[in-house]
């Protein structure tokens, strides 16, 4: 162990990162960067069968798109590594057999039809097979079996496991940073595998090695591992090494505040629950914070409010301020709920933070990603439509007519503003913007509106169609800047459009 804090995020490449282990790697961060230690990313891929490629790439992606990047990991190795447990895997058999050889572990030979047959018999009884101190000294294991029986076997290639011997009868005091003092009694647990037959190791047994031998002071990660702290503890305690400190962070809660957040809400209710798009295998496409047009300062925003809460009235925070006033103290025990909402709101506070400079460039990027042609100022428009915007599709979505001449119009404005008496005062608009050299929202205003008010129309009899005729909708920034943005020639032809439509 090391007086440095030194924290990790160890995830598993079983698939797309989801924001309940993207609010676990930030929390490591934060931690860390408080304490001016070190952040690790270590990839626990010991479960083959799980293994979906393309998943260590994707976590590395979104860590840096987050702005939440590792100090050691794959690619920024150092003498700790290396930072993936399939190629730390020649290591784990020794340690296993250390503690066989400390009466710490055992062989277990038990066959699968034995153990399905055990797990049958106790379910008939309403009960739940466990194996552990009550029956391990009556199955086929190195606790039964004499050291010639167990070496035959092992000779044989007989399929093994190594489990780990739990005590009998021991009141265990385990102390967790967030949930303060916990006791469990050992009685309650079974004998984990930590090594199988295949020469891989168990979570159990990889994640205590390789916490130590990376000298990790602290181990932060979800609530789901709480009913693992027992049999980690006692591992520790079983090699002789000092434990790291543990912090259980709470379960992110589905919006409706029942049970643990899940892909299938974020598809039902329509947000994404990782932070980059995700394509299956299958060609299943999951959609990400990312791609959905979310700031990544946002996201960050929103995740660390998911479970800690800085004590203040203070909501927006940068990633600076966050690991200033980050304390593990002021992380809840209880779920925290997701709000879709509440994150769009996050989004919008940091949208609006943007410059016009910045939102235009992604404007245009977005147009061109579009496959869109324009040849109006793209950057007046965002400054007519910025403040409206939480997403820049919203400026597509607000501005299109910007774009696009409207091909149709409102059946509902036609009716409302349509009279005997619109197509001449289009006409005669159309007249007044044609003698407009200086084609601004200042010059258009007095013109046209001097001239309602010489005479004595009402505004609407002419505002209300002229915006109709722009964009084909009663919608938009004010009409005089939708004019000066489109230009004398386009204003007049859909001018032109719209009275072709009342004729």
């Amino acid at each position: 162990m090391t007086n440095r804090v030194r924290v990790r995020f160890a995830p598993s490449p079983t698939g797309p990162l989801h924001i309940g282990g993207v609010r676990t790697a930030l929390f490591n961060y934060l931690f860390s960067k408080k304490q001016q230690g070190e952040f690790l990313l270590r990839i626990e891929d010991t479960n083959h069968n799980r293994f979906v490629p393309g998943t260590e790439e994707y976590i590395i992606e979104s860590l840096e798109w987050l702005g939440i990047s590792y100090d050691e990991g794959p690619g920024k190795e150092k003498e700790a590594g290396p930072y993936r447990q399939s190629e730390r895997k020649n290591r784990y058999r020794a340690y296993a057999e250390k503690l066989i050889q400390s009466g710490a572990a055992y062989y277990a030979f038990d066959s699968q039809e034995t153990l399905d047959q055990l797990r049958k018999e106790k379910e008939s009884q309403g009960e739940t097979f466990s194996y552990n101190w009550e029956n391990r000294n009556r199955l086929s294991n190195s606790l039964v079996l004499s050291e010639q029986e167990v070496q035959k076997k092992l000779d044989l290639g007989a399929p093994f496991v190594i489990r780990f011997k739990s005590p009998e009868n021991e009141q265990l005091i385990l102390n967790d940073l967030i949930r303060g003092e916990i006791k469990v009694d050992s009685a309650i647990l079974d004998d984990k595998i930590l090594f199988k037959s295949d020469g891989m190791p168990t979570y159990h047994l990889a994640n205590i090695v390789d916490d130590h031998l990376m000298k990790i002071s602290h181990v932060i990660r979800g609530e789901e591992w709480l009913p693992s702290l027992p049999l980690h503890y006692l591992l520790y305690r079983a090699f002789g090494w000092e434990a790291p400190k543990f912090a259980h962070l709470p379960l992110i809660l589905k919006p409706s505040g029942h049970g643990k957040l899940s892909k299938r809400d974020g598809d039902k209710l329509g947000f994404p629950v990782f932070p980059l798009e995700w394509k299956s295998e299958s060609g299943e496409i999951s959609s990400g914070y990312r791609e959905n047009g979310y700031l990544p300062e946002a996201v960050i925003n929103m995740l660390a409010f998911l479970g800690w809460n800085p004590g203040t009235e203070q909501e927006l925070f940068s990633l600076e301020e966050l690991i200033e006033n980050f304390d593990l103290r002021k992380v809840n025990k209880s779920g925290a709920k997701f709000d879709p909402d509440k994150t769009k709101w996050f989004q919008n506070q940091y949208f609006q933070k943007l410059s016009t400079d910045e939102i235009t460039i992604h404007f245009k990027e977005y147009l061109e990603k579009e496959k869109i042609d324009y040849t109006v100022d793209v950057h007046k428009i965002v400054i007519l439509l910025k403040e409206r915007a939480t997403f820049i599709s919203d400026l597509w979505e607000q501005g299109s007519f910007f774009f696009q001449t409207p091909s149709a119009y409102d059946q509902k404005a036609i009716d409302k503003t349509v009279k005997p008496e619109t197509a001449a005062y289009l006409t005669r608009v159309k007249e007044l913007i044609a003698s407009v050299n200086e084609f601004s929202s200042e010059n258009l205003s007095a013109v046209i509106k001097g001239w309602i008010s010489e005479e004595k129309i009402g505004f609407g009899k002419v505002m209300m169609p002229l915006r109709l005729a722009l964009v084909g909708e009663m919608k938009g920034p004010d009409v005089m800047d939708i004019l000066s943005v489109l230009g004398k020639k386009e204003s007049l032809k859909r001018i032109e459009n719209l009275i072709d439509k009342i004729k």
